[in-house]
């Protein structure tokens, strides 16, 4: 029904940048809202941004003013821009697809890593 797939991830030093990209086909994406979820090593899957069809976006507290999370509809693809990170931001990033309450699929993940 529907299928994503992460990439941007790697290993970048503390205060460095990436950008997240997650591809989406299968379904409408348009009309869904959009999210990031990351599960860092040994702990639970956790929120860290998401995007509704109309372009509102919200970001866990300890994301704010560093990462920003937007979406390209012609492209059928959601982004994370990521500023100024930080080692705890070490986790395995992942996209979901959401309708209502249901997510309707995850992609495989996308492994960052922030260490010097």
């Amino acid at each position: 029904q529907v299928q994503l797939v992460e990439s941007g991830g790697g290993l970048v030093q503390p205060g460095g940048s990436l950008r997240l990209s997650c591809a989406a086909s299968g379904s409408t994406f348009s009309d869904k809202t959009m999210a990031w979820y990351r599960q860092p090593p040994g702990k639970q899957r956790e929120l860290v941004a998401a995007i509704t069809s109309d372009g509102s976006t919200t970001n866990a507290d300890s994301v704010k003013g560093r990462f920003t999370i937007s979406r390209d509809n012609a492209k059928n693809t959601m982004y994370l821009q990521m500023n100024s990170l930080k080692p705890e931001d070490t986790a395995v990033y992942y996209c979901t697809a959401i309708r209502g309450v249901r997510t309707l699929g995850w992609g495989q993940g996308t492994q960052v890593t922030v260490s010097a």
